[in-house]
């Protein structure tokens, strides 16, 4: 990853965990249209549509997209808000306060956060998230989809923060093993991939996926938003009609943490196939 160089105050605010002060930010009273990134590796972080006023002095937001991470802050009286490709300190966050119907609002600090005025590009970036059993498979088959631009290994869906593969292993953590599937929608749909993930697994098997068995290997879907909860309930009931009986669940999508790098393009690098997952065509 290449961040990019701060300056000193940057790096005491998204480095050190450092406040700028209140009303001081480019982006406290800035209403455009487009994203907000992470100034330090330009990850998408915010819709401009999510911004508000809460008269604190800081960009307010009320829902984020899922590069933003939680947790607990140093002296355990907040929760703060970091990017998860880089750590980087975004502010905190607070519930409970009313301001929108969300009742959220994500405290951040302007420096923390780089603008990108709407762009045909920027719209199209999507992420999907799908677990079908040993994310070396699945992982496979997405990277080969057309309009599909990077797809990393991970798990999701547990209790415990920041696991590695050996939490994932002793089934105690209650993670599954995800892939984050990121595409480009005006090449490849969601419905799309969603008929890609059911044909290259067993979604029937109710103990894992083929040889693999245990609870982090179950079938699962990690919807965003209630378009992509519909969508995957169209694409089961189609499934249901062919008088398949689904065993894959719906979950709404949860912090999602990258698997270690051995994980990542596993048959790439090692120039073999599949041992359990296989394409069949069924839609």
């Amino acid at each position: 990853m290449n961040y990019v160089e701060l300056n000193d105050e940057e790096k005491r605010v998204i480095e050190q965990k450092g406040t700028e002060r209140a009303f001081s930010g480019e982006y406290n009273d800035f209403y455009e249209e487009g994203i907000f990134v992470c100034r330090k590796c330009n990850t998408p972080l915010y819709k401009s549509e999510n911004k508000f006023s809460s008269g604190c002095g800081w960009p307010s937001f009320d829902d984020n997209l899922e590069n933003v991470k939680r947790v607990p802050d140093r002296d355990g009286s907040r929760i703060e808000i970091v990017c998860a490709t880089c750590e980087g300190h975004l502010g905190h966050v607070f519930e409970g306060e009313h301001f929108t119907p969300k009742n959220t609002r994500h405290c951040v600090n302007s420096i923390s956060l780089k603008f990108i005025a709407n762009k045909k590009e920027v719209n199209n970036k999507s992420f999907a998230y799908f677990a079908g059993g040993c994310f070396w498979g699945v992982e496979y088959y997405f990277q080969k989809k057309e309009g599909v631009s990077k797809v990393k290994s991970g798990y999701m869906g547990g209790h415990l923060s920041n696991p590695s593969y050996e939490d994932i292993c002793n089934g105690n953590s209650g993670h599954l093993e995800v892939v984050q599937v990121e595409y480009d929608s005006s090449k490849v749909s969601y419905k799309e991939l969603l008929q890609l993930f059911f044909s290259i697994h067993d979604f029937t098997q109710t103990n894992g996926q083929g040889p693999d068995i245990g609870s982090q290997y179950l079938s699962a879907i990690f919807y965003l938003n209630s378009q992509e909860y519909n969508t995957a309930l169209e694409v089961i009931d189609a499934l249901e009609s062919k008088n398949y009986d689904v065993a894959t669940t719906l979950n709404e999508m949860l912090t999602f943490y990258v698997a270690e790098d051995y994980h990542q393009d596993y048959y790439l690098r090692h120039q073999t196939m599949p041992y359990c997952h296989s394409f069949k065509k069924i839609f």
